[in-house]
């Protein structure tokens, strides 16, 4: 919408230029016809002229007795009207600079209106256009030398010529200079706009990778979370007989997750809502209000292989009966974006065999060294029967999304993740690059 207000602006700057041209190239058109001959111009009075113009002279000094008719002769009049053609200079270019050149055989005031039609048609035509029309503007001094009616001006033909050939370079110089400066105007506005939306495009999907990042870590965290409220409460609506010593310890564990899920929640919000530094950084990359760096929002320690046990025991609480085998020599020398991929591969792995194979036994397997990479392995069996009955608590729901979220999180850290039934087990299997 803003280029609509400057296109019109343009339009009426340029009529406004246009209405001056004409006026001014009349006046002057008048005052050459009244000097009479000039070496200062692209058109000597050549014969042609004499002719036509001549004896139209002395028809108009005979009707009229006075009056500019009189004083100025028909040369003023074809100056003139070459002027008035300026008014379709844009649109019509090189039909408007072939009738001025035409118009100049006749009388040499239309010199200026001719000038501003070379110019016109070097400033918006090709430059093969502009060549043939500024050779066809030189000819008529070598055509007045020709027929040998050059006026006696006190030059040389010579420098007459001259004279004549460098108010042609003068005009289609400028124009192409002109005509230069707007593409090269237009070239850097539209390499400005490009810029400009390349750059809300990079800004966009820098919004749309750090949204991935966000709903992915809230998925692997909050339904590893939710899935373990989700199986304690499960236990206590089927064992309503139970002991209130056992029920008082599934209420505490249950509480212990909501409060850890909420902790999780909140840490994920604020890194939503910390404020975006001026340069466009990501969310959680605060920056003060002036653009210069700031402190980021607070960040929960990431996980690391070593926090694969408590995992275990968190999800052995829950009842599941899970084996885990750890043969890494230093889960420390492990690089972090590695062992915080592992992590996340055997939360999301044992959250699903929650969801779909509850009462299975799960095996974790976890083995690497450096130079070889760092190898998961998670299998449970298929449960024959579906994973609920009836008479127990729905099957906990899901998005359905977790193990693609698990493949592009291992594709980022390098590595590869397959899945699937196989051999009576689920088995998810993952690798992992670690430098030697």
């Amino acid at each position: 919408m803003p280029r609509i207000p400057r296109a019109i602006s343009r339009i009426s700057r340029a009529r406004s230029v246009d209405l001056a041209l004409v006026v001014f190239a009349a006046g002057l058109s008048v005052a050459l016809a009244a000097t009479g001959s000039n070496p200062l111009l692209m058109f000597p009075r050549m014969t042609v002229g004499t002719v036509v113009l001549d004896p139209v002279e002395h028809l108009v000094a005979s009707a009229t007795g006075s009056g500019w008719l009189r004083m100025y002769g028909p040369g003023a009049l074809t100056g003139v009207c070459a002027a008035l053609a300026l008014g379709w200079r844009r649109r019509f270019p090189v039909a408007v600079a072939v009738l001025t050149l035409v118009l100049g055989l006749l009388s040499p005031a239309v010199t200026v209106s001719a000038m501003v039609a070379l110019f016109t048609v070097a400033a918006l035509r090709p430059q093969r256009v502009t060549a043939r029309v500024a050779a066809a503007a030189a000819l008529p001094v070598p055509l007045t030398m020709l027929f040998g009616a050059m006026p006696s001006t006190g030059f040389s033909v010579l420098g007459i010529l001259l004279i004549a050939w460098t108010l042609v370079a003068l005009a289609v110089g400028w124009g192409l200079f002109v005509r230069s400066r707007r593409m090269l105007v237009g070239t850097l506005t539209e390499r400005a706009w490009r810029a400009e939306e390349d750059a809300a495009r990079r800004a966009l999907e820098a919004q749309a990778r750090v949204r991935e990042d966000i709903a992915r870590e809230m998925h692997d965290v909050l339904a590893h979370r939710l899935s373990l409220l989700s199986v304690h409460a499960g236990a206590l609506e089927f064992n309503t007989s139970a002991h209130p010593a056992d029920v008082g310890q599934v209420a505490g564990v249950i509480r212990d997750n909501a409060h850890q899920a909420l902790e999780d929640l909140r840490t994920v919000i604020g890194v939503l809502r910390a404020p975006a530094p001026a340069g466009g950084a990501a969310p959680g990359e605060a920056g003060a209000a002036d653009g210069r760096p700031g402190p980021a929002a607070p960040e929960a320690p990431q996980p690391v292989l070593g926090d694969l046990d408590r995992l275990a025991r968190e999800s052995r609480a829950a009842g599941m009966r899970l084996r885990l085998e750890l043969d890494v020599e230093d889960p420390d020398a492990v690089p972090a974006l590695a062992g915080r991929t592992v992590y996340r591969i055997v939360q999301e792995a044992l959250t699903n065999a929650r969801k779909h194979a509850p009462d299975a036994d799960v095996r974790v397997e976890v083995s690497g060294e450096p130079g070889g990479g760092v190898d998961v392995i998670v299998r449970n069996p298929v449960p024959a029967t579906p994973a609920r009955t009836a008479a127990r608590a729905p099957a906990i729901p899901g998005s359905g999304q977790g193990l693609i979220g698990l493949a592009e999180r291992t594709s980022l850290a390098g590595g590869q993740l397959r899945h699937g039934p196989t051999g009576g087990d689920y088995l998810v299997h993952a690798w992992l690059p670690w430098a030697a």
